[in-house]
């Protein structure tokens, strides 16, 4: 073999693996994002604001207004509904954009997302109304639409359940 021949097909062998390198790197690197978008989600989720927020909007009353909602619990209480919102559009976000999926979303939230977004929809209407700005809140009904869709395919089936024959 001659020595250019030689040297031409250790080239091809040091670009392919370079590019071998570079293409596991790379799905290295989205699933270390993807992990670390999973984390931030989860550690956002145990704040005791978070906690608050969720709790003062599933005690609310169905269909509740803006008046009501403002009249029940206060404006301490809407600057949760404000953060409760907040997480639930960055969720949906996030989902739309793949950082996180949905089947992540569904096991850890997906009653939460659905009872918030059934509880809120009038007071979210109202502000839309009262913004002019019908993208108030967008990706948290986008993401409870996700939700309610797959929920029409599947029933929701309790963790406890659906993999109760799970081993270690």
């Amino acid at each position: 073999m001659e020595i250019s021949t030689f040297a031409n097909l250790v080239n091809a062998l040091a670009v392919t693996a370079g590019v071998i390198f570079a293409a596991t790197q790379i799905r290295d690197y989205r699933c270390q994002r993807r992990r670390d978008s999973m984390l931030a989600l989860v550690r956002s989720f145990q704040s005791s604001t978070f906690a608050k927020a969720l709790r003062s909007v599933i005690e609310l009353p169905d269909n509740a207004n803006a008046e009501k909602i403002r009249e029940t619990l206060g404006p301490d209480g809407e600057d949760l509904v404000a953060h409760l919102t907040a997480t639930w559009e960055t969720v949906g976000v996030l989902l739309f954009h793949k950082e996180l999926s949905i089947d992540i979303i569904d096991d850890f939230f997906s009653g939460p997302i659905l009872i918030s977004w059934r509880k809120l929809l009038p007071y979210i209407a109202d502000l839309r109304q009262q913004y002019q700005r019908e993208t108030w809140s967008e990706w948290f009904r986008w993401l409870a639409e996700r939700m309610m869709k797959r929920e029409k395919s599947s029933a929701p089936v309790p963790a406890h359940v659906a993999h109760r024959a799970w081993r270690a």
